[in-house]
């Protein structure tokens, strides 16, 4: 790659990007008016809700007497309602509920008048309410010698006092509270006078208060508030700064017919690429370095002013970032906008249109927009798990760093800087290869219309599906066993386990793959791979799958402690091992073991592999379809177990260019697995030559593993069946 190349078809583009005034905009002006104005709107907003004053309707309230007294001169007490919240409550007084037979439920009547915006909330006194307050305050109390205190109270009421809402209105859900927070200290009020009379002490209802001491400095405060803020906004405008610039180097480029002038030129397409992938991320470090200034001026010189909320008592501490934060962010922009960069422009080389590839690149936003809204959850912390999560794991680490805490951002660097530069690397080669493929540069536009895909799709069938055929069977499936999962399940009995995995095996996993091998494609045994593989294949795939048990093995207990199960899945495995453990061991490795072989090979390494194929990489359809094998099962241990699995399945049925060995190993592996489930520590110690292989682990997800030099003799065996498996297809 010629660097002097790569540099003036970046310069080159970064100019005819500046000359577009929508990009200018996009990148210099939005950011630096956007947050200031939306700062001051609310502002303003805040300042209008916090003196609008609530209209409570009072009901009842004539003749109330108790000490204290709630009420006084036709407005709240002072002692009880401050004067700053006195004038935020306009009230307005009724005698008493209707009482005769025929009137009309005064809950219906406070019900209208606030539906009819007549007023936010009504305050409603039952009619005994008075004589209770009254009954309790003359009642008195006699100590005898023992010293214990016998009352003489008053029977509580047929019904209490009542606040009627509207939960769905803003402005009555607030009126509630305020008069739920008047009433509050009515009631405080009037236990400490009763209590006070009776020569009790008021410690007796509050005997003590807890102190809350806090610890941290001003800056670590600040710190933690805006490590939850500052990368957030880092990696929204990243992604959405390399969006548009994406789109307009590559389907811009397309529409306006200067694409072709560029591949004529000497340069080489990866320093094309190169030359669009520097102007792609100056734009986005541009426009989240740009976002990051704004935002941050707009916390220290705008939301510092609004103080204290008093409606929710939140306390706004928001002060200048620390310098270190800052340094930290402007450093990740650069590897957050490559990774979102390179992403964007191989999706938008794809695109025909600048339309089209906003439709293509929005599937990127959603899928980035929870990884990178994950982190915000309380429970999210950073730890071996979630420092492989591509995006989240970046995130978290930021948050570490900003917030200062050094130790556990050196403990999980090393993941997290191999998982971000692993993307990094796969995207960039990614949009390589687009620029280098003919059919995706000079693709034609598709028509659009139900009628002209249904006869497309009839007409021009091919011997195998398409790749658009196998990623929609794949989603189909995904899908389907989702929303089944969703449905609450009771496996108390063995023919309620049979039932449910047949129905989604045959159902939801082989029957998508069957009927859309029957209407979309022409050669169903190619298609599903039903080929006669040469017969060593067979039990060397058998083999396969043995050596590769203790290493299989090893990888889910590497899994189960990065990523432990809770309790209550704990819970329901034990329950479904319980009834597993009431079937014959013939019946099990029927239902548990054969029927996904046989199912699950038909759809992912059939159907879907075969449509894949067509993307002209082998590897691309084996990672691909064994990503989605994976995420078909449901727990999340499982499903990275089943990618690394899927991945061995798949590369032997393309290299052996049949269905049947990847079925062996896979129902081999299967097998394995529910003869795990019976072996028991008294088993271990029946047969004592186990223990050269194995041991109990103590886990019940993973309840043994084996030794070291069974792991090591699999090891060898496995990559000396996977050297031999490379040329056993059988049209050679």
């Amino acid at each position: 790659m010629s660097w002097p190349n790569v540099r003036l078809i970046w310069f080159r583009e970064v100019r005819d990007q500046l000359r577009d005034g929508r990009t200018v905009f996009m990148i210099a002006v939005l950011p630096l008016v956007l947050y200031p104005l939306l700062g001051m709107l609310f502002l303003k907003m805040t300042q209008f809700l916090q003196q609008q004053p609530t209209r409570i309707w009072v009901v009842g309230a004539a003749g109330l007497s108790g000490e204290p007294e709630l009420f006084a001169q036709g407005r709240l007490a002072a002692e009880f309602c401050p004067e700053d919240e006195a004038g935020l409550l306009d009230l307005s007084f009724h005698e008493s509920i209707p009482e005769s037979p025929g009137a009309e439920p005064f809950r219906e009547v406070a019900r209208r008048e606030i539906r009819r915006d007549g007023y936010d909330a009504v305050l409603i006194f039952p009619a005994d309410f008075s004589s209770y307050l009254t009954d309790l305050a003359s009642a008195t109390g006699e100590r005898p010698q023992d010293g214990r205190v016998e009352s003489r109270g008053a029977e509580a009421p047929a019904s209490q006092p009542e606040i009627v809402f509207d939960q769905a209105s803003d402005t009555s859900r607030i009126a509630a509270d305020r008069l739920e927070r008047v009433l509050a200290r009515w009631r405080e009020a009037m236990v400490r006078r009763l209590l006070e009379s009776r020569g009790v002490s008021p410690a007796v209802v509050k005997p003590f208060a807890t102190m809350r001491t806090d610890v941290s400095e001003e800056t670590s405060r600040r710190a933690a508030i805006w490590s939850r803020i500052l990368p957030l906004v880092l990696f929204v405008w990243a992604l959405t700064g390399a969006f548009y610039p994406a789109i307009d180097l590559c389907a811009g480029e397309k529409e306006r017919g200067t694409l072709e002038t560029l591949l004529c030129s000497p340069a080489t397409r990866r320093e094309i690429v190169g030359g669009k992938l520097l102007t792609v991320m100056t734009f986005s470090v541009a426009t989240a370095y740009l976002n990051l200034f704004s935002l941050g001026a707009t916390g220290v010189f705008i939301l510092q002013q609004m103080g204290a909320v008093a409606e929710t008592g939140l306390q706004l501490d928001l002060g200048a970032p620390p310098l270190s934060a800052i340094v930290w962010l402007l450093l990740a922009a650069w590897p957050v906008s490559a990774l979102f960069s390179a992403l964007a422009l191989a999706i938008a080389a794809f695109a025909h249109s600048a339309k089209e590839g906003q439709y293509y690149l929005m599937p990127l936003m959603l899928i980035s927009f929870p990884l990178i809204t994950l982190p915000l959850l309380p429970s999210t912390r950073l730890d071996l798990g979630t420092s492989l999560i591509p995006v989240t794991g970046l995130v978290l680490w930021l948050r570490q760093l900003i917030e200062g805490q050094y130790d556990d951002a050196i403990r999980y660097a090393a993941p997290v800087v191999a998982v971000t530069a692993g993307c990094c690397w796969l995207a960039t080669r990614w949009a390589v290869r687009q620029f280098q493929t003919e059919s995706v540069l000079f693709r034609e536009a598709e028509r659009v219309g139900l009628r002209w895909w249904v006869q497309r799709i009839v007409r021009n069938r091919g011997e195998t599906p398409s790749v658009a055929e196998g990623l929609l069977c794949g989603l189909l499936i995904l899908l389907a066993t989702f929303f089944a999962g969703l449905r609450p399940i009771r496996l108390e009995v063995w023919s309620d386990f049979v039932r449910t995995v047949t129905t989604t095996q045959l159902g939801l996993v082989a029957g998508p793959a069957l009927i859309m091998t029957v209407f979309l494609a022409r050669n169903p045994r190619q298609t599903l791979l039903l080929n006669v593989p040469r017969l060593w294949t067979l039990p060397a795939a058998f083999l396969l799958a043995v050596a590769l048990h203790p290493l299989a093995m090893l990888l889910a207990q590497g899994i189960t402690a990065t990523y432990p199960l809770s309790d209550d899945m704990l819970q329901r495995l034990d329950a479904l091992t319980q009834v597993a453990q009431r079937a014959k061991i013939w019946q099990l490795l029927l239902v548990v073991a054969l029927t996904p072989a046989i199912c699950e090979e038909l759809a992912f390494r059939g159907f879907i592999q075969s449509g894949l194929r067509n993307l002209g990489s082998p590897w691309t359809a084996v990672v691909i379809s064994s990503l989605m094998f994976g995420v078909t099962h449901g727990l999340l241990q499982q499903s990275l177990s089943a990618v690394a699995v899927g991945l061995v399945i798949g590369y032997v049925a393309w290299k052996t260019n049949s269905l049947l060995p990847g079925a062996v190993f896979h129902f081999t592996h299967n097998a394995f697995a529910v003869l795990a489930g019976r072996i028991t520590p008294p088993l271990l110690e029946q047969h004592r030559w186990l223990d050269w292989v194995c041991y109990p682990t103590g886990s019940q997800a993973v309840p043994y593993a084996y030794h070291w030099p069974v792991l090591i003799c699999g090891g060898v065996v496995s990559l000396g069946l996977l050297w031999a498996l490379r040329n056993a297809d059988s049209r050679k």
